[in-house]
């Protein structure tokens, strides 16, 4: 019965061949051309934020009768990883986490489990509560920013533009979201001084009645007639201000009108909401998500397009500029990418020209175009986009899918040379080297397992890998054994070598005379070599631990981001004259400076997916600067460094990069937990003091530990009963004069503003005016505050953060060198004394960057046994020999000898990209390790005696083995200068490199100890 041989079915259907290559051609440049756009691969944030409000209750209240009330209920969420919780007066926020191994298509039904048991328990909690709200879609990338800036203009009318420009925008194909950010509310203030209150005995309430009475919605009935219903509509309501002003009010037996006794304005809520600032300027945001799958690069093209529209029609002295523009920086990115892919190509294309001749490289070359679109198909159908990780996946799969064309043309050309004819030779390659050709490429693909199988934000960040090098392997395994002898019938023409006897042998040259002599040495010196390989393969692990340590390395773009936190209890206008101080000093730098925007009250949106957006904080101020380049980044951040120190010293100020991967607040953080605040707070203040001993560690803080100032009202409740009124009577009086109680609405086109009823600024910012704020006792009139009263100063916590149910201080540093791993690594370990020591319920823990890290190793590690299975399932299925198996398995680990070596001198750091490269380079050389051990025992199958059938096949293998491992290592050569990828380009290529020498050498010489192979007599004769 007849062999089945894809090649002869292909040459004998060359025009049904060609007829799919110009389809597979036509159909992947339109798939290159449909495929989506984007900066990053999207992974979804595992994370819900729950917010409460209590007005009037103390951080320690919000977290006893609020927070720790709902994170219990909350234990009871599916899948939970962990609930953390930060607590402020009158405020609490809760962020519910779930494990990285939540499907991600059950997030959304548990956001909605979530929901139902915090609504649930909601009778539970006091009453006066405002909540529970949800943010469930805090995940969402605002990739496109706009700021819309004004000279002579109001906040109301900026608004009232950048509201026509959102909903301009919404119309755009692709897009998802438009927020606008940094708007300031309009109320309606209506302020009477302190002592015009007590002049008139008018009771405050009479005025935000009155105010309210007059305005309010009230139905007057309907007339049914016997044709129509008529309804009744009763004048009165506010049109304007000046109608509020006019507004009579009568008390005492009198009657005025409220603008004789009060100052009725309408301007922007005091104290003001978070703002945004553009290069200084107060501004509107425009913030756009997109669609998921959409093309971010026609999205951009859209945008732009609108806002050159816009431009057109905006008022004079009305400015609009992007802050963000993710469009244009992934039009960069993939614009390196494709750079870096064609020199990757002209590499891998020189390497097949010189090695295999001009004939033999060409149909390599167009084997590479062919692959490559055959994946765009695929990409398109599994609605990959291209995108970071699936672009460097490209770059890999180059140096990898020529290695079985090359295989098979090599063969090809060796069989020419021995004299077969063009359809024997191209149907032999086949029959030759198909099956050790697919098991070497599902090893390959098998090596990318852990990354396609394993749960975490890491791993599916980076799952585009298996999907994209799969199929490009097995594609091109396709290709190598239908289209490639198919093209090297017609192109491949070599010359036959002849011996002086008129024998035919194609390894008669100097250079496999050398490679023979060396490698019947090291047959010879078996023990040696083996010994050596041996001790080399465990000094390699030794110097592992100096590789330095790295998650995910800091990218390359040009922001820099500033944060500034000024004590807990700051006012947002004392935060907001700090930024501005900052923002004087960023006009100076013109020279590095692009263009910069800040924050003040809240963090910018989530512009890119690796960043985290900062909750709306009083004292919280966030800069995103861009520098003009990476060199104006470097010398800017020295810059700002040094400006922070020396000029504002009652501000935290850190600086960080946004992140090629999961993000973390900063490089070195250390969780303490336990039962008591105090005891929380000493057990930080050792670690503290611990870290501040190593001297690469600065700026050491805690995310909280200090104290609000209050002011306390020590009150006779009995007293205040026989005077007529109650505490809750007396912390509403002072509450409405203070900070203002909305008393009524005011109703304009489409806008809903408020009535504020408080006292005049004058007399509620001056601390020691406070005692004179007028208590209105019913018939007996007004007394001054102090009279009822004792006043006094404290302070109490401000802040109160936990997690699972304790509370938690988080000890946070910035370093002066080194990475993030190995310098929390190190904190971590100095504080072995202070562990050893902690009373049960207490425990110090690392975070960020090195706690992600490690979960992201766990996860990793366990799909391991599924790859190991699969590796050797395929080798049985090849080799049909435990020992062979055993034997191939033995040569993996030999990658990590160059690994070691290549890292160091790189000076590169071992993340998680790296060790995805490992696992993937141990399939890389267990693929070389099957082709050679299958030659050989096609040698023997053949007749040949053991010792020259390990010789002869390590020679026929040489040039196919070292051409494949050469194109794959210099392949990787454009991906060391990248950020992302450098570590794992060094690490697949060097490990590579030494062991595909040792593959050559080592192996035959395990082969040969394994089996006992003698040297043959007539050989040693």
């Amino acid at each position: 019965m007849k062999k089945f041989n894809l090649s002869e079915i292909s040459l004998n259907n060359k025009t049904l061949v060609w007829y799919f290559i110009i389809v597979v051609f036509v159909m992947g440049i339109f798939s290159y051309m449909r495929l989506g756009r984007m900066e990053d691969p999207e992974f979804i944030i595992r994370q819900m934020i729950v917010n409460v409000a209590w007005p009037g209750a103390t951080a320690s209240q919000m977290e006893e009768q609020i927070t720790d009330k709902i994170e219990k209920k909350l234990q009871d969420t599916p899948g939970l990883d962990y609930v953390k919780s930060y607590s402020r007066a009158g405020s609490s926020v809760i962020y519910v986490t779930l494990r990285q191994d939540v499907d991600s298509d059950k997030i959304r039904s548990t956001w909605l489990e979530v929901r139902n048991l915090v609504n649930d328990m909601k009778q539970d909690l006091p009453e006066g509560v405002a909540g529970p709200y949800f943010n469930d879609r805090f995940d969402d990338v605002y990739g496109s920013i706009y700021a819309l800036t004004a000279d002579g203009y109001s906040y109301e009318e900026m608004r009232q533009q950048a509201e026509k420009i959102r909903r301009l925008l919404l119309q755009t194909p692709n897009v998802k979201k438009v927020e606008l950010v940094g708007e300031q509310p309009e109320k309606v203030y209506i302020e009477i001084a302190n002592n015009k209150l007590a002049e008139l005995g008018i009771d405050a309430n009479t005025i935000a009645n009155a105010v309210k009475t007059q305005n309010a919605v009230t139905p007057a009935g309907m007339i049914e007639t016997s044709t129509d219903n008529v309804y009744m509509r009763v004048t009165g309501m506010f049109d304007d201000i000046e109608a509020i002003r006019n507004l009579p009010i009568r008390g005492n037996g009198k009657t005025f009108r409220l603008a004789d006794i009060a100052t009725v304005d309408r301007r922007y809520v005091e104290p003001a909401e978070p703002k945004m600032f553009y290069n200084g300027q107060e501004a509107i945001g425009i913030a756009v998500s997109m669609e998921s799958g959409g093309n971010i690069l026609t999205l951009g093209d859209n945008l732009n397009n609108i806002v050159a529209n816009v431009k057109k029609d905006l008022p004079l002295g009305l400015e609009i500029n992007p802050v963000s523009d993710q469009p244009l920086v992934v039009k960069d990115a993939i614009s390196d990418f494709v750079s870096t892919l064609r020199e990757a190509i002209i590499i891998v294309l020189a390497v097949s020209f010189l090695s295999l001749g001009w004939r033999t490289g060409l149909v390599v070359a167009c084997c590479i175009p062919l692959v490559l679109t055959g994946v765009f198909c695929a990409m398109q159908i599994m609605s990959i986009d291209l995108q970071k990780v699936s672009l460097g996946a490209l770059i890999i799969a180059l140096g990898l899918l020529v290695d079985d064309a090359i295989i098979a043309v090599e063969m090809m050309s060796v069989k020419l040379e021995e004299g077969c004819d063009r359809f024997s030779a191209a149907c032999y390659a086949y029959s030759a080297t198909a099956m050790p050709m697919l098991t070497g490429t599902l090893i390959t693909c098998a090596g990318f397992i852990p990354v396609a199988f394993s749960k975490g934000m890491a791993a599916e960040f980076t799952k585009a890998l298996f999907p994209v090098i799969g199929i490009a392997l097995l594609i091109s395994w396709v290709v190598s054994v239908m289209v490639a002898p198919l093209f090297g019938y017609k192109l491949i023409k070599v010359k036959v070598h002849k011996k002086e006897d008129g024998k035919i042998d194609p390894y008669q040259s100097k250079f496999y005379k050398i490679f023979k002599k060396i490698l019947i040495w090291c047959l010879d010196h078996r023990k040696l070599i083996l010994g050596a390989t041996l001790v080399s393969f465990c000094i390699s692990v030794y110097m592992m631990q100096f590789i330095k340590q790295e998650f995910f390395p800091p990218s390359l773009r040009p922001e820099i981001i500033v944060e500034m936190t000024l004590p807990e209890g700051s006012s947002i206008k004392s935060t907001e004259n700090e930024a501005k101080r900052f923002a004087d000093f960023l006009d100076q730098e013109t020279g590095d400076i692009k263009n910069y925007s800040y924050y003040v009250g809240e963090g910018a949106p989530r512009f890119v997916l690796t960043t985290e957006p900062v909750l709306p904080a009083k004292n919280y101020a966030q800069f995103v600067v861009v520098s003009k380049d990476v060199a104006s980044r470097k010398a800017l951040t020295a810059k700002i460094n040094e400006q922070l120190d020396m000029k504002f010293p009652n501000v935290r100020g850190n600086i960080k990069f946004i992140q090629t991967g999961p993000p973390a607040a900063y490089p070195i953080m250390l969780r303490v937990s336990g039962y008591d605040h105090e005891k929380v707070r000493e057990i930080a203040g050792r670690v503290s003091e611990q870290m501040a001993q190593n001297p690469n560690i600065e700026q050491i803080n805690y995310d909280w530990n200090e104290k609000s100032k209050v002011m306390h009202l020590t009150v006779d409740q009995d007293k205040l009963r026989n005077l007529g009124i109650t505490g809750e009577d007396l912390s509403k009086t002072l509450y409405t004069q203070l900070s203002g109680a909305s008393v009524a609405e005011y109703y304009e086109k489409d806008r809903t503003i408020d009535i504020v009823f408080k006292l005049k600024d004058d007399d509620r910012s001056d601390l020691a005016k406070v005692k004179d704020i007028p208590i209105y006792l019913g018939k007996s009139g007004y007394v001054p505050l102090e009279q009822i009263a004792k006043i006094s100063y404290d302070a109490e916590d401000g802040l109160i953060w936990r997690r699972n149910l304790e509370p938690t201080i988080t000890i946070r540093a910035n370093i002066i060198s080194g990475t993030a791993n190995d310098e929390t690594q190190k904190a971590y370990a100095s504080t072995q004394s202070i562990r050893a020591d902690l009373p049960m319920g207490y425990s110090i823990d690392v975070d960020g960057a090195l706690a992600n890290s490690n979960d992201s190793m766990k996860f990793l590690m366990v799909p391991i046994p599924i790859m190991l299975i699969t590796i050797i399932t395929l080798l049985m299925f090849q080799l049909r020999s435990m020992s062979l198996m055993f034997l191939t398995l033995m040569t993996a680990p030999l990658g990590l000898i160059g690994v070691s070596i290549g890292m160091l001198v790189t000076n590169q750091a071992m993340g998680f990209v790296a060790e995805l490269g490992i696992l993937a380079l141990s399939g890389m050389i267990i693929r070389n390790a099957v082709i050679l051990i299958d030659q050989i025992q096609k040698h023997i199958a053949d007749g040949e005696e053991q010792w020259d059938a390990i010789i002869d096949s390590a020679v026929l293998r040489f040039r196919p083995i070292m051409l494949t491992a050469v194109a794959a290592i210099l392949g990787m050569i454009p991906l060391i200068r990248n950020t992302f990828w450098g570590p794992m380009a060094v690490a697949i290529a060097s490990g590579l490199f030494l062991a595909t020498i040792l593959t050559l050498l080592v192996l035959p010489t395990m082969y040969a100890s394994w089996f006992r192979v003698k040297k043959n007599k007539e050989k040693t004769d």
